[in-house]
């Protein structure tokens, strides 16, 4: 089989591969594109859950903003508790499972409720849901992992199909002809475009797959590690129930000794019984923000154990890395600049290739008996 011929057999996978992947690609991309500047559009869009006033009060503890966030939802076990690095923004407390996830928003100096209720309900959460699963739940997640994996093959096809046949024509397939006919310009704008977001869309793409698929996260960390990854587990020493008063603001002050410096600090409590609460805290290191571990024993405020970013195997960095990379947030506003402008693009891509394929199924259509391709078929 001579080049030409798979050629035309990766076009035409390309095009019946990218017409029912199109629609789920087009809505991942732009809710990926909405999704770039969230910490940056959150506090200004929603300004009264997020930005409080600074006063010369003494900020609570740790373990009254959690208990006003209880007394409203008495029944709901604390997930995750958000202390932000800076002074003029909310506490954030997540209760209750993933089906019926409550919010609660506090001032951290006076402990008013700024706002409670369905986290799902919120606006950001639900892009995120549709960008995930398409709000389908289970099913969702199957079709965007399948679409996912689809859009690995059109980036890698749409790089062969893009491949001039001769150098002659290789100048041509790096710039858009914009005063070109309607229907070479679609082709550019496809073509052109998606040849210069490939790289990027590959980064993407694959970053993706490690969310919809476990054996491809598996593999990350064979690659990596040489090993697949183990859950880390800690357990609790202190084998008594009852919790001691004042037990989280400890683990935030212990946390800030062992590692120095500010940044937002995420507590989540265990899910099970007698295991550790793991405190994370974000650092700018080298252009990139990374996060540090420490586990506390959740009876007695115990520090268990320390995990600094520093000190994961290379398959745990690239893993805790995955969401920065996918996400553009990797080194800062530079990233999430190209990240948006990657995700607008793409956003595109399935318009023109449906475009293509309708404009050219058209031209079929007008074939008149008599002709060469007429005859020929």
């Amino acid at each position: 089989m001579n080049n030409k011929k798979i050629k035309k057999i990766i076009g035409w996978l390309h095009l019946w591969l990218g017409i029912p992947a199109g629609l789920t690609i087009f809505i991942v991309a732009l809710t990926g594109s909405l999704l770039t500047f969230r910490d940056e559009l959150e506090p200004i869009l929603f300004k009264r859950d997020h930005i409080v006033e600074i006063t010369l009060e003494k900020r609570l503890s740790v373990d009254s903003l959690l208990n006003n966030a209880q007394v409203l939802y008495p029944k709901e076990k604390p997930g995750r508790l958000v202390l932000p690095e800076k002074a003029n923004e909310s506490v954030e407390v997540r209760l209750g499972k993933k089906k019926n996830l409550k919010v609660v928003f506090l001032n951290p100096y006076n402990g008013k409720i700024l706002y409670h209720g369905s986290y799902g309900g919120r606006f950001f959460p639900t892009v995120i849901a549709l960008h995930r699963v398409l709000l389908l739940g289970e099913t969702g997640k199957i079709i965007t992992g399948i679409s996912c994996a689809i859009c690995l093959f059109l980036v890698i096809s749409g790089i062969i199909i893009w491949w001039p046949a001769n150098k002659k024509a290789i100048n041509q397939r790096f710039k858009i002809k914009w005063n070109a006919s309607g229907k070479r310009l679609t082709w550019d704008l496809h073509a052109v475009s998606g040849f210069y977001l490939s790289f990027f869309l590959l980064v993407v793409t694959l970053t993706g797959l490690v969310w919809s698929y476990d054996w491809v996260e598996n593999a990350l960390f064979k690659i990596a590690d040489g090993k697949v990854r183990k859950e880390v587990e800690v357990e609790n020493l202190e084998k008594e129930e009852g919790i001691l008063p004042g037990i989280y603001q400890a683990m935030v002050t212990q946390m800030n000794k062992v590692y120095a410096g500010s940044g937002t600090i995420t507590l989540y409590f265990p899910a099970k019984e007698g295991q550790a609460v793991t405190l994370q805290k974000e650092r700018s290191a080298d252009l990139m923000v990374v996060s540090d571990a420490a586990y506390f024993d959740s009876n007695s405020g115990l520090l268990l154990k320390k995990l600094p970013f520093d000190q994961l195997s290379n398959g745990s960095k690239l893993r805790k890395l995955n969401l920065p990379i996918h996400s553009g947030s990797i080194l800062g506003w530079p990233t999430k600049l190209l990240a948006l402008i990657v995700a607008l693009f793409t956003v595109s891509l399935p318009i023109t290739g449906v475009l293509i394929w309708w404009r050219t199924g058209k031209k079929k259509k007008k074939v008149k008996p008599g002709s060469k391709l007429f005859t020929a078929a």
